[in-house]
């Protein structure tokens, strides 16, 4: 006759997961102003931009030249002895020192199933960088990001549409590990990247920056508009000229957008031009 057992306590291991878990949680919720009321980071100035659907403009003339700078996108402060945000990810000033401090990370329970954590690829000194969701299995296998079809598809943009070196620009994800079967990122395991991500930003200091699909974006700008509606805009991400566009795995299953994406990118090279 079977007896009853009483199921084992959670090991402390196992506390201190589920407590980071629910911190990363209430984090990135904080971030994205989900616990408060939404403050949305406006557009940046453009005279010949129209505005997003369902919103009006406030007035029917040009901005004058010396329109005030949009307000940056605010970041989630960080608590003293935070989980995620150590001083030594603040201090590091190269992308090999925040390698190094993220080590053989197990902050969140992605790092169970992955094959590599996926960093970033590129030159260190980017003016442009590109900013997508998560790994998929080629990369999760290769240890670089954008290396599948959806890879080959965002080098083509960049080589044959921009008409620049794939090793010129920096890549990077929201996320450096791969979720299972490739489903969307969740709320701890985004809270778990983003200091990492916005530090790999602030050493790399590039002067435009393009989110590549929804996750990207509303990770980026702190808001839960869909990026049918946020793309095709500047925004201000803490003085970088961000773009949120479509994503080349959307792009695969809906080929007959690229022509959206090629209006974000030509958007994308004029502002790269006044940088030179």
């Amino acid at each position: 006759m079977a007896m009853n057992r009483t199921p084992a306590p959670p090991s402390a291991q196992d506390r201190r997961r589920t407590l980071g878990q629910l911190r990363a949680f209430v984090e990135y919720q904080q971030s994205t102003g989900l616990d408060a009321v939404p403050r949305r980071p406006r557009l940046a100035a453009r005279a010949d931009a129209p505005p997003p659907s369902g919103a009006s403009r406030p007035v029917d003339r040009p901005a004058p030249a010396t329109t005030a700078a949009a307000p940056t996108v605010p970041r989630a402060a960080a608590a003293p002895g935070d989980l995620f945000t150590s001083s030594t990810v603040q201090r590091a000033t190269t992308l090999e020192a925040l390698r190094a401090e993220l080590g053989d990370c197990s902050r969140c329970k992605l790092a169970a199933g992955r094959t590599h954590i996926v960093f970033g690829v590129g030159n260190p000194r980017a003016t442009l960088m590109f900013v997508g969701e998560g790994p998929g299995r080629d990369e999760d296998l290769q240890a670089e990001p954008f290396v599948g079809r959806a890879g080959k598809l965002l080098t083509e943009i960049i080589t044959k549409g921009m008409k620049m070196r794939r090793e010129d620009v920096y890549i990077a994800n929201v996320i450096k590990c791969r979720p299972p079967d490739n489903r969307n990122p969740e709320p701890d395991e985004i809270a778990a990247c983003q200091p990492f991500l916005q530090r790999q930003i602030d050493i790399i200091g590039p002067k435009v920056m393009v989110a590549l699909g929804t996750f990207a974006a509303q990770t980026l700008l702190g808001m839960r508009t869909p990026i049918s509606r946020l793309r095709g805009h500047w925004y201000d991400y803490h003085g970088i000229k961000l773009m949120p566009t479509l994503h080349p795995a959307y792009l695969l299953r809906n080929p007959n957008d690229k022509k959206l994406v090629w209006e974000d990118i030509k958007m994308v090279l004029r502002e790269l031009e006044s940088h030179q």
